[in-house]
This record gives structure tokens, sequence and C-alpha cells, in this order.
């Protein structure tokens, strides 16, 4: 059986947000599969073990550059958010947008050997490193080119959209940018929702139906309703438009003649461990902090 570590435990807490003793029941159950924990997690706490969207988990900006019909949205990371507000860090990744735009390189290596200000943008990470003492790394980036509107949305820095739409009102395109921003959804329409993604819903919602003890007619029904109401929830066209909650997306577009075509959102660190102190260590610092404590419960930690 596999080893369930102090980190692992730590790991699915902050994705899941759910008690540090059931993570680790969790995990015991799934053999350390962390993915498998997640599911058990959902079916037994339901949608509060369901945040992993809204962790961020490492520290950097989102930088968002349009010109001419093509946009590039780039991820940078640093150490520390306090880096993340320094002005040559700032202007170092609105660089790196920039270069996106014009040369579309193919990755991050093809753009690390391009120069900016005949300076080559490793040499420039590198010494921005040395400069400002902490690690700097570009994590991703991606790049639009449409012969219709290109409309972008940044909000602290830390979450960043860019959206191909189609309409005469370039408000439009705002609002489709800013919502995306707001609600994140994983794509346009219901049809473009990953397969793998709607299997693992629906095995969380049969999970939890079943344990209804209703027929077994019922529980299809009730787990068809789920997956509706989750692609609703996840598909841009679907959403309470952000500005309105009384009206989708998709109402709002075809009011104002409009279309969503694509877009790219990237929220800062999402999906990296962000850098901690011995976990280990604080969560016995936590139990001897319990134990001082009179009519206190050690393992019910949260």
């Amino acid at each position: 059986m596999a080893e369930i570590t102090a980190a692992m435990v730590k790991e699915l807490r902050e994705k899941t947000d759910a008690p540090m003793m059931e993570c680790k029941k969790a995990l015991t159950e799934a053999e350390g599969d962390l993915a498998r924990a997640e599911e058990l997690l959902r079916v037994k706490l339901g949608n509060k073990a369901n945040k992993a969207a809204a962790r961020v988990a490492a520290e950097g900006v989102v930088a968002i550059r349009v010109e001419a019909g093509v946009g590039a949205i780039i991820e940078v990371n640093c150490e520390t958010d306090f880096v993340a507000l320094n002005k040559e860090f700032l202007a170092f990744a609105q660089n790196l947008a920039g270069l996106v735009v014009s040369a579309n390189p193919a990755d991050v290596a093809a753009l690390s050997a391009l120069s900016i200000e005949g300076t080559q943008v490793e040499a420039v990470r590198t010494a921005l490193v040395g400069k400002i003492g902490e690690n700097i790394t570009i994590r991703r980036f991606a790049r639009l080119q449409t012969a219709s509107k290109l409309a972008s949305y940044v909000h602290n820095n830390k979450i960043g959209a860019l959206v191909d739409f189609a309409a005469a009102n370039d408000q439009v395109g705002r609002d489709i940018a800013m919502h995306v921003a707001a609600d994140k959804p994983l794509c346009v329409s219901r049809d473009e929702v990953p397969a793998e993604k709607i299997e693992a819903e629906r095995r969380i919602f049969l999970a939890q139906a079943a344990e209804s003890g209703k027929p077994a007619e019922i529980v299809a029904k009730m787990v068809d309703g789920q997956i509706n109401k989750y692609l609703a929830q996840v598909a841009l066209l679907g959403q309470p438009f952000v500005k309105n909650r009384d009206e989708t997306v998709e109402t709002m577009l075809k009011a104002n003649d409009a279309k969503v075509n694509r877009f790219v959102l990237y929220v800062v660190g999402e999906g990296i461990e962000k850098r901690s102190d011995d976990f280990g260590a604080e969560v016995e610092k936590l139990r001897k902090d319990a134990e001082r404590s009179p009519g206190s419960d050690p393992a019910a930690m949260a």
C-alpha cells in the first residue's frame, strides 16, 4: 500500500478544502491516488469538496497584448506576491506578451530564444532573477489570431481572459472577457466539455444518488439532471451572465447578434503547488497546541 505522506494530505486539502483527517482517510482508501481521493471526498462531502478551480498555488502575473487581430496571453511566475508587483517583473511579462504577438513562437523554449531590445529573453530572465533574488519562470502562453475581434480582461494581474468574438458592439466582447474571468467556464458550449470530465462527474453524482436508496430508474434521472446542471455551470453559453444574472450568456449574445468563437482563461498558479514550510512539523505543532487547550480534540483539526 502506498505511503500517505503529510505533503499528499496537504495537496488534497488545498484542492478540496476538506478537513485534514478526511483527506487522510480518502487517500488511504484510494491507496494514494490523488484524483481518486478527490472523487471520494466529493461523494462524501458534496460540492464543498469541489474548490480546486478557485485555489491559487503559486505567485506571478497574467499579461495580455492585443494588436491588429492578434492577441497573446501569458503567465509568468515568481516565488512571492511581493515580486509580482515589481515594475521590472511586470514589464518583463508585458514584453513577453508582445513577443508572442509579433514572433509567434512555438513554445516556451522558442520564446526564450527570442530577444528583447537586443538581449535574449533567457538572459533577461536570468539577470532579473539575480537582481530580484527570486526564481522567475515563463509557464505558458497562448496566441489567438482572428478575422473577427478580440477582447481581453485582466483582474489584479492574477486572472486573465482573451476572447475571440463577433459583434457590432465592442462592449459585448469586453463584457464576455470579464464574465470569463469571473465565472471561469471550461469552454464555450456544452458540446465542447471533455468526455472524461463528464464521466468523472457522472461517477460522483451516481455514488451520491445511490446513497439515497431510491429505485435505479429514479437514480438515473437524478444523475441526468445533475449532469445537465453541471454542463450549464461549466459551459460559457449556459452560465448566468455576470452583469445580469437573470439571463444566460447565450441569451445576451443573441440579443446583440453576437457570437463567441473561443477564449483562453489563465489563473495564476492554477495547478502549481505553492512553496511552504514543513507541513508535517506544522501539523505536529497544531496537535500539541490543541492538546494544551482544555477540552480540545486534536483529531478534529480542520
